[in-house]
């Protein structure tokens, strides 16, 4: 089992924020993308907000290759459609790469 954390930002608008989360609630969620995201090997997804920074934690097997998702989400038209509905809500985060949405942050403290 693997465990990664990403953030993200979204434009910082309460009626940006507000429509975005409506899109996360479980009767607004698009099968397609559930199965994407199980077809990936992720075995669970949590998104969390403060303000307008989004965290996600993500659980996977070991089969899971963050490459492969892309890979795999890339050649999905639904999974692309998604990708360009949530675009209007989100900003990247200062450091984040060339194209990149969400980034994988690192693991500084853990107890015990």
């Amino acid at each position: 089992m693997k465990r990664f954390a990403l953030a993200l930002d979204l434009i910082d608008d309460p009626d940006i924020v507000r429509e975005y989360e409506n899109w996360h609630k479980a009767e607004n969620g698009w099968p397609e993308i559930k199965k994407s995201i199980l077809d990936a090997n992720i075995v669970l997804m949590e998104i969390y907000r403060t303000g307008n920074r989004l965290f996600m934690l993500m659980e996977t097997n070991d089969q899971f290759s963050a490459k492969q998702k892309a890979a795999m989400d890339a050649a999905n038209p639904k999974v692309q459609e998604w990708e360009t509905l949530m675009a209007k809500f989100q900003q990247p985060l200062a450091w984040a790469k060339e194209g990149e949405k969400w980034v994988y942050m690192d693991k500084i403290f853990q107890l015990p």
